[in-house]
């Protein structure tokens, strides 16, 4: 400390603060002891001693300033104060209660966040324990302080505090005050703070959220007291719902009667509720439409009100005077986050534009640059580029989703649009060439990077929009932004990538996006794209390519629209749980698909593959057939829908048509087999092909003829009798094609129907084209027609989870029955037998199973059975079924559901993996075995007794690799479960095993 700053603090000690000093020491004496674990604590059950204590403090705090709070007097004293305080809070005087709490709440307040940090987890335990009290005034304060430390501290044992507030019921108690208070809401403030602290608790703790949202009463509760009129009330109910929506169940239990909600939130988001009521109800609605899934849900209840709620707020009009400023700018945010909804597709695109969306987003754009109206006149590029330097990202993201999802025969000049249109996209076109020009300077995290990557992303998607107008006006525009030096700009990124590719490590994340992202848009344009190609353009793709793939190099949409990374509050602090979105198009490998794209369209443009013989000359390392490998890897092995369809569509021009699955490779060893074909395709030569009608019935369905069938026969009491024998006639067994069906592409289509793909040469893709289009093959038509794949749509693999309906009934060949079905109660919708059972397919077990084909070959008797007992649980039949028809992994149930379940329900969930663990090793279910076994590692750290019942279990089933995890997660626990009597649970063998992995578990300890 300076000698002035000492003088300054000096004199701030007053005579009264030394006093008030003197006087808090006198009373704190009386009750500081020393206990066994040689804490120093405070302890006095004295009423009236504790009382003059909390005053002495409360007197000491009253005299302390901002400017006195660093001198050693005062900071001194902050440890003692605090103990004193955390012994008093647990009296059973009520009366001391009250007066404890308030100080406490002043001190929590008042002192300095470096003192703070030290002492809170003193604070935290007794707030906790108070949030039971019957007072309102001590369970309102002890929550307002302990939403003071949680809010405004950055407390590194989050861990050690969940333990405190469970320990104590904070969540229950919380809850019980919440739904209290809605039968009187006379103390408003007393609900916000317990709403607050609840909504601060969900936010940090994911497995806080289940007994929120599985408590009935406090939903009903918190439908009753949202439609108090107080908008502070309001703000608080929408607050506790977002916190409570970062759970997919949470999100689901609230759009249960998503009806009345979902009226409410758009009547909140309305102009004439107070900014603070609609910022919330927009927060709460990003969160609501967090998947496509839900979204589509919700826009089905109230589509053209949340758009219009979008325009308006986005609009920004309807909030007067300079001190509303703030909320003006958070509203807009607020609403362009929400105004994300058009990244999928779905009728709410129809209303953005006929309300307007693009006026309202040129007016954002002109908000910060122009004061008069908007001009009426065509732009230069300079004025352009003052315009789109102060727009914000979001806009760009929010014309990418539009243009996306345009139909090909829109046109914005009907609605008078086209003036602003072009604008945002010549906006947009500016930002992107100045990016590309300024990429070697522009840093990760700056705020026009930000919005330039944006931008980028948004000029690509306009280029390649499949309506017609937009892709035109795009290409146009930017190919006239682009001179007189877009080739120079061209050849420094091809440099830069070139480098890129050829050394060990990456370069700049933002660099190489904007590199990609500007080849890929060059290669439209015809004045560059043969540039490019004579430039080895494609080579160097391929050899990006390469490098991604090799070094598993993958960004997100996320990493490089860091301005989204607070929307839906996914990937940071607080984290979401229990949701089952699937990825988003470009999630999860942005490079690599913008790479893949970019190549497509230069061999697209290159003319037929044959006429490009040295494209993979000089690629020693990476030949034409390990290209058409990784792409079927990609297919194979990745989830994000973007890569696989561009990764698909490449395949197209290496003779390689359809959708590559595992599920397929599984399946194509049915292709030409005749074991177990039921039908036969007839050609008019008279040719003949045996196939299995069940993959047709799922794959092409107009192969197939169908016969009339009797009506059900009647039994004696007039009932209707199910036959299980009789719906096998439904299908013709023959099935006589006509002229126009030749053999060879019929083959090539049951290789797509077998395999999800085929292979065939130029010659053949004619007849293969009239063939699909006559059997409404629509995904396959696309790929042989090589039609770009349009953004935001489902990756089409096989999935033969169809044939298990009451269709694939009539080629069922075989039932599966569990061995252990425990009580269940059944009845089958297809026959009469009263076990739990499926009625499933010979060609699709023995295809995707060596044990089934192994015994389907045998001749032995139970080849022939029309049963087969499967030795595994019901549930994990069902698993096993489900992945045997769609290639779907099991999934455990997870996030807070998981967490709250006691030991024995978590065994229950996780009984049916190691079961089909066992299996999977005798019956050689490699995916599935080592899937399962993930499953289970990633439960052992939840619970001790989980790990031993898990031991035991694995010794039982032989399953040792697991047993071994078990065995390592109980190691550092073996003395208390040696002195808790609970390692006796365990038979000798396994308990020496725990007791040799503590051994070794110590020695390595004390290595370090």
């Amino acid at each position: 400390m300076s000698k002035r700053g000492g003088v300054e603090n000096n004199r701030a000690i007053t005579d009264r603060l030394l006093t008030c000093h003197q006087r808090l020491y006198s009373s704190l004496k009386l009750g500081f002891s020393s206990y066994d674990d040689k804490k120093r604590k405070w302890r006095c059950l004295d009423i009236e001693m504790q009382k003059h204590v909390v005053h002495s403090i409360s007197a000491f705090l009253g005299f302390i300033s901002a400017d006195t709070w660093q001198h050693p007097l005062v900071k001194d004293s902050v440890a003692d104060m605090i103990k004193a305080l955390e012994g008093t809070l647990q009296c059973n005087s009520e009366v001391v209660l009250i007066i404890a709490a308030k100080v406490a709440l002043k001190l929590v307040r008042d002192l300095p966040s470096s003192m703070l940090q030290s002492h809170v987890l003193n604070l935290i335990q007794p707030f906790s324990s108070l949030l039971s009290s019957h007072q309102l005034k001590v369970a309102s304060r002890c929550a307002n302080g302990l939403n003071h430390i949680l809010t405004h501290l950055v407390i590194k044992e989050d861990r050690v505090i969940w333990e405190i507030l469970t320990e104590t019921n904070a969540v229950i108690h919380i809850i019980n005050n919440i739904k209290n208070s809605s039968i009187n809401m006379e103390s408003i403030k007393y609900f916000q703070r317990m709403a607050s602290l609840l909504g601060r608790i969900l936010w940090r703790w994911p497995p806080s959220r289940y007994c929120v949202w599985n408590d009935a009463d406090l939903l009903r509760a918190l439908e009753v007291i949202r439609v108090n009129p107080d908008s502070s009330v309001k703000v608080a109910v929408f607050q506790l719902y977002s916190a409570l929506a970062l759970c997919g169940n949470g999100a689901e239990r609230l759009l249960e009667n998503g009806e009345n909600l979902i009226k409410m939130v758009v009547q909140c988001m309305d102009s004439t509720q107070p900014p603070p009521v609609r910022i919330e109800a927009f927060k709460l609605a990003q969160l609501l439409v967090m998947s496509g899934q839900r979204c589509s849900k919700i826009m089905r209840l109230s589509c053209e009100s949340i758009v219009r709620a979008i325009i308006y707020g986005l609009s920004g009009s309807s909030l007067p005077g300079r001190q509303n400023a703030k909320d003006q700018i958070s509203l807009v945010v607020e609403a362009g986050r929400l105004a994300q909804i058009t990244r999928w597709a779905g009728e709410h695109h129809i209303y953005f534009w006929k309300l307007g969306i693009d006026r309202v987003l040129f007016t954002l754009l002109l908000s910060k640059s122009h004061k008069a109206k908007p001009p009426r006149h065509s732009l230069s590029f300079e004025e352009l580029s003052a315009i789109a330097s102060e727009g914000p990202a979001f806009i760009w993201d929010i014309l990418g989703g539009l243009v996306t999802h345009c139909a090909e025969d829109f046109n914005p000049e009907m609605n008078e649009s086209d003036f602003s249109i072009n604008i945002l996209i010549g906006c947009a076109c500016w930002t992107f060439v100045d990016a590309i020009r300024k990429s070697g300077q522009i840093c990760q995290d700056d705020a026009n990077s930000i919005s330039s990557r944006s931008a980028s992303r948004a000029v690509l998607l306009m280029i390649y929009s499949p309506c017609k107008f937009m892709a035109s006006q795009a290409r146009s525009i930017l190919s006239a932004a682009l001179k007189p030096d877009g080739k120079r700009y061209l050849k420094s990124l091809m440099d830069y990538l070139h480098s890129v590719s050829s050394r060990d490590e990456f370069g700049r994340p933002d660099r190489i996006f904007f590199s990609i992202v500007g080849l890929t848009c060059y290669s439209v344009l015809p004045q560059y794209r043969k540039y490019i190609i004579q430039n080895e353009g494609i080579k160097m793709l391929l050899a990006f390519i390469k490098k991604c793939l090799r070094n598993d190099f993958n960004l997100g949409r996320l990493n490089i629209a860091t301005h989204l990374q607070d929307m839906f509050s996914l990937r940071t602090c607080y984290p979401t749980c229990c949701h089952t979105c699937t990825e988003d198009w470009d999630d999860g490998g942005i490079l690599l698909l913008f790479s893949l794209w970019g190549l497509a369209e230069l061999i697209h443009h290159s003319g037929p593959m044959r006429n490009c013989p040295d494209l993979f000359c000089g690629q020693v390392e990476y030949t034409e057939a390990q290209l058409i490998n990784d792409l079927q890897e990609i297919c194979n092995n990745t989830s994000t829908p973007g890569l696989r369809w561009y990764a698909a569509y490449l395949l197209s021009y290496f003779g390689v048509y359809g959708f590559p699955g595992r599920l397929g490779k599984r399946i194509g060893n049915a292709l030409g087999e005749k074991e177990n074909a039921d039908t036969q395709l007839i050609l008019k030569s008279g040719e003949s092909l045996n196939v299995h009608g069940v993959l047709l019935l799922v794959q092409c369905p107009s192969l197939l003829q169908t016969v009339e069938l009797p009506l059900d026969k009647k039994s004696s009491d007039g009932s209707s009798v199910r036959q299980y024998t009789e719906l096998t006639k439904k299908y013709k067994k023959e099935v006589h094609l006509s002229a126009h069906v030749h053999h060879l592409p019929l083959v090539k289509i049951l290789e797509f129907v077998y395999l999800g793909y085929l292979h065939a040469g130029d010659d053949l893709v004619k007849s293969l084209k009239n063939f699909a289009k006559h059997c409404k093959l629509q995904p396959l038509l696309q790929m042989l027609h090589r039609k770009r794949p349009r953004w935001g749509i489902p990756f089409p693999g096989l999935d033969l989870t169809r044939a298990l309906d009451f269709d694939g009934l009539a080629f069922s060949d075989v039932v599966l029955k569990a061995e252990a079905a425990g009580e269940m109660q059944w009845a089958c919708k297809f026959c009469f037998v009263l076990v739990p059972h499926m009625h499933v397919h010979k060609v699709i077990l023995w295809s995707s199973c060596d044990y089934f084909r192994a015994m389907y070959r045998s001749g032995m008797q139970e080849s022939r059975s029309l049963f087969v007992k499967v030795p595994i649980s019901w549930k994990a039949l069902v698993k096993l079924v489900d992945w045997l028809y769609s290639d779907k992994l099991p999934t455990l149930v997870s996030g807070c559901l998981f967490h709250n379940m006691d030991d024995r329900e978590k065994l229950q969930e996780l009984q049916p993996f190691l079961e089909l663990c066992w299996l999977a090793e005798q019956w050689l279910l490699e995916g599935i075995q080592e899937h399962c076994s993930r499953v289970v590692n990633s439960c052992l750290d939840s619970s001790e007794n989980l790990s031993l019942e898990v031991l035991q279990i694995c010794a039982r089933l032989s399953l040792w690799k697991l047993a071994e995890a078990a065995v390592n997660r109980l190691a550092p626990s073996y003395s208390r479960l040696r002195l808790t009597g609970e390692i006796e649970k365990l038979d000798k063998d396994l308990a020496d095993m725990v007791r040799a992995a503590s051994v070794r578990h110590s020695r390595a300890g004390s290595t370090k």
